[in-house]
């Protein structure tokens, strides 16, 4: 069988490739079936990585909250907490609340304040 000069089609894609693959170490930045396969593996290393991110953050959202909660004995614990907030029709979302009690405690403390009172909807609140 004759060998095919594929030209400036394979030069081309196997720059793209190199683009990509630029700053990986060792021959996964110089050798071109170590660079695809690579690639191939960050790509998927990097999707489930966005997965296990928003996993990881939530779960410091709610330590931080919980953390607040139970230093000052501002409230029983965090589950009691959440269901009394969306009892009272307050939505408040837990990266919201995270960076409130970190910041501004006595801002999240009138929040519990407000919850244990037992608050009607009043529009001023709000």
């Amino acid at each position: 069988m004759t060998r095919v000069r594929r030209g400036y089609i394979a030069r081309r894609r196997r720059t793209k490739i190199r683009s990509f693959a630029s700053n990986f170490r060792g021959a996964h930045s110089r050798l071109i079936r170590a660079m695809v396969q690579q690639k191939i593996k960050s790509l998927v290393s990097a999707d489930r990585d966005r997965t296990r991110q928003k996993r990881d953050f939530r779960r410091l959202w709610i330590t931080r909250i919980n953390a607040v909660i139970r230093e000052k004995g501002v409230y029983y614990n965090y589950s009691k907490f959440i269901h009394d907030l969306y009892k009272n029709q307050l939505i408040l979302n837990r990266k919201i609340l995270a960076q409130i009690s970190i910041l501004n405690r006595n801002c999240f403390y009138m929040i519990s304040n407000a919850i244990i009172k037992g608050w009607n909807n009043s529009p001023e609140m709000i």
